[in-house]
């Protein structure tokens, strides 16, 4: 299928072949009919794009910041890699959606065939949550129905205004969601004031009833206020305008009355003057997109409902409401409409963008679609680019996605665009010999994110492999992946993908609830496995694992413990021997502060921290003592730092007599390194900074590497050479096991604080 992404690195626009998404839980799966084109945020993201990287960096300061704290602590060329490749990412562009359901997940609440808006993207067919997704009445249209999302937006900044019958508010910005504002607040009882420089929008704001101050005439909306309301001052200013200046919140809190209140939809300058709101105790709001449940995963991802006798009005709630005034003809959204576009033609609709009058711009799917305008692409910045986009040409990283690797049957088999070099079908195993010589291993990746595409396809040796598929709820990301690692095929359907001959080995980087149940899937469908850490996020899990791996010994199963493989974590070892002696080992891990909300956080997703994260340095401790674990205990910072359970001091006894403190923090400074090992052993003293320096305190020996060196790309090939030679896995099945075990332990002792 087609669908519109944006890549904020070079400013392209495409309109790329991209694998159908996958249904996941809680969710519907919407052939579309109609789309909007955001003037506002996806003019931002086009902007954006297209700056230069002194613009891209006046625009995020913040970001800026992130940028030189990671070139303090990981070095500039681990930084300059990252950037590049988050920039590299395509991400999909739209937000206001309309279709029917083909597919809808069980216990939801809508039913196929049903018309459905909701926040879906500009694609052929999109997998939208039921929970940010309306059934659309019989009496709106899909042209209608299209500017439900954005009046939504509109809606909840006027619900936080709470405005009541014959109450005078001023709407500030008449784009989209500000003269959908207008039209709510008359059918609220409200008499409203339009600002903008815009006459014919003006125009507009009367015709659906308001009153209007003319900004391009030089009018001083202030005294435009006054005016309209006698002296007495406005009840309320809804902002809806984008501006970098403060000016619009200061004019919005001269014209209020006393105790008036003021909500920002729009982006404005917030510079307040304490002045302004001290002596009229004004209120300010910023409104948070739809409503009430935006950015909450358990609403969004999770289907979870807020009560309705609690939060009256969710976002959901807010499409529902919006929804119905256009059924009551209380919205028109008729005179809105500037263009439309066929599908087909959807990047003319970016050019359209920047046309004087451009507003509401409808994308139609299918055979209702029309031709609509056809402009020239200005100096090639917006590109259909489709057939380059799928070429594989380039080789890049990084896609944060937390997609489940789920899918629908056999929907990715006739999609083969992203087909840059085809591999043969074959029956036989990996490390088979054909002919005499060994057979190339063909590989397939579960998961497309961030850490996939930044750090372990680009660790992918460029002889002796055939890249298969890659397999992802994401159709965007595993077409990117494909694209840039020269994939064969996508897939949204890990089963069906188990079933292929030509896949030898899965790599599964998938959450961490999906390691255990993936990883016995395909040690039953003979496949040899690397699978991220943590092996698996229970017990009984890695019971069946290890059940599963010795009775088939020929294949070979491995976990991302990468640090093990870092040349630096191998020299540490290496000098450790010269002095025979039983080893002190300290690992401090200043890990940073991670949300509640993150999804490593929540125990049935990540696991928690320790299981997720702290299990890689029980395997480093495991790894530099060179003997089994004899003893661990876990000790928990408890409340305040260590309410969430990751702040805990690890404490280690190997049946050598060893011992290693494992100290995993998140409540250090940033300007302190993220990862320190010591090693004390024979009167000699070990020391690694990041990964990046290491150093015989006292001695001569040192090792520096140009960049950070976790090991991913050594621990990649030995995988892939074991595989190939027949070999024994890099890590014994039986030290695996030991660590991924003692870290489920440790995980669940953590979290008594």
């Amino acid at each position: 299928m087609k669908q519109i992404l944006q890549n904020l690195g070079n400013g392209e626009t495409l309109l790329a072949d991209v694998p159908f998404p996958a249904l996941g839980k809680n969710s519907a799966l919407i052939e579309s009919r109609r789309s909007l084109v955001s003037l506002g945020t996806e003019k931002m993201l086009i902007d954006f794009g297209r700056g230069g990287w002194i613009a891209k960096a006046r625009s995020q300061p913040d970001k800026v910041k992130q940028v030189f704290q990671k070139i303090k602590t990981d070095g500039l060329w681990t930084t300059i890699d990252a950037v590049k490749a988050k920039l590299d990412t395509p991400i999909p562009l739209g937000y206001c959606n309309v279709g029917v359901a083909l597919e809808v997940s069980e216990d939801s609440p809508f039913q196929v065939g049903d018309r459905i808006a909701s926040n879906g993207p500009h694609a052929e067919t999109v997998s939208v949550s039921q929970n940010l997704a309306a059934r659309i009445p019989d009496r709106v249209s899909d042209d209608q129905a299209a500017f439900t999302v954005v009046g939504a937006i509109g809606l909840q900044g006027i619900r936080l205004l709470n405005p009541t019958l014959g109450e005078r508010i001023v709407v500030s910005g008449l784009g989209l969601i500000g003269l959908l504002s207008v039209q709510m607040l008359k059918a609220n009882g409200c008499q409203v004031l339009g600002i903008d420089f815009d006459p014919a929008k003006l125009a507009l704001a009367r015709q659906f009833g308001a009153e209007t101050c003319d900004l391009s005439l030089g009018q001083d909306p202030v005294l435009a206020a006054e005016q309209w309301t006698k002296g007495s001052g406005v009840d309320g200013v809804l902002i809806t305008a984008s501006t970098k200046s403060d000016e619009l919140i200061h004019q919005a809190a001269t014209m209020c009355r006393q105790r008036g209140r003021i909500v920002l939809v729009g982006v404005v300058g917030l510079n307040l003057q304490r002045s302004d709101f001290y002596e009229k105790e004004l209120t300010f709001q910023v409104s948070c997109s739809y409503g009430p449940g935006r950015y909450d995963p358990q609403y969004e991802k999770r289907g979870l409902d807020y009560p309705i006798g609690f939060v009256r009005w969710t976002e959901q709630r807010n499409f529902e409401a919006v929804l119905q005034l256009m059924a009551d003809g209380k919205i028109d959204v008729s005179p809105l409409i500037t263009h439309r576009f066929s599908f087909d033609n959807a990047l003319d609709a970016y050019q359209a963008i920047n046309e004087p009058g451009a507003m509401g711009i409808v994308l139609e799917y299918g055979e209702q679609g029309v031709e609509g305008c056809r402009l020239e692409v200005d100096g090639g910045a917006v590109s259909r680019g489709v057939d380059e986009w799928v070429s594989g040409k380039d080789v890049g990283e990084d896609r944060d996605q937390r997609g489940q690797g789920k899918g629908q049957g056999d929907e990715f088999s006739a999609r083969e665009p992203l087909t840059p070099n085809p591999s043969p079908r074959s029956g036989a195993r990996g490390g088979e010999k054909i002919a005499g010589v060994k057979r190339d291993v063909g590989i397939a990746f579960v998961g497309a994110g961030g850490f996939t595409t930044r750090m372990l396809m680009p660790s992918l040796p460029a002889n002796g492999l055939r890249r298969e598929t890659v397999i992802s709820n994401s159709g965007v990301s595993a077409a990117y992946a494909a694209k840039k690692f020269n994939f064969a095929r996508t897939s949204a359907s890990f089963h069906d993908v188990l079933a292929d001959d030509r896949v030898d080995a899965f790599f599964i980087t998938t959450p961490h609830h999906l390691h255990g149940r993936m990883v016995a899937d395909a040690l039953r469908a003979g496949k040899h496995v690397f699978v991220e850490k943590p092996l698996a996020l229970a017990l009984d899990e890695i019971d069946e694992i290890e059940q599963l791996a010795n009775d088939r010994p020929s294949q070979c199963l491995m976990v991302g413990f990468n640090r093990r493989f870092s040349p630096h974590m191998t020299a540490l070892r290496e000098w450790g021997t010269a002095a025979p002696s039983n080893r002190a080992i300290i690992i401090t891990v200043n890990a940073g502060a991670i949300p509640e909300k993150h999804w490593t956080q929540d125990p049935s997703i990540g696991g928690g921290r320790i299981v997720g994260e702290a299990c890689h340095f029980v395997d480093l401790a495991r790894y530099l003592a060179g003997s089994p674990i004899a003893k661990a205990e876990v000790f928990p910072i408890l409340g305040g730092d260590g309410r969430l359970g990751d702040c805990v001091s690890i404490q280690m006894q190997f049946e050598d007599g060893s011992t290693a403190s494992v100290h995993y923090l998140a409540n250090g400074s940033k300007d302190f390194p993220k990862e320190r090992v010591e090693v004390f052993a024979g009167g000699k003293v070990l020391v690694c900074d990041n990964f990046r320096v290491s150093t015989e305190v006292g001695g001569k020996r040192r090792l520096r590497t140009r960049a950070q060196d976790k090991g991913h790309r050594h621990e990649v090939e030995r995988f892939l050479n074991a595989i190939r030679n027949g070999g024994q896995a890099p890590i014994p099945l039986s030290e695996l096991l030991e660590v991924s075990r003692t870290a489920v332990a440790l995980g669940r002792l953590s979290k008594r604080g």
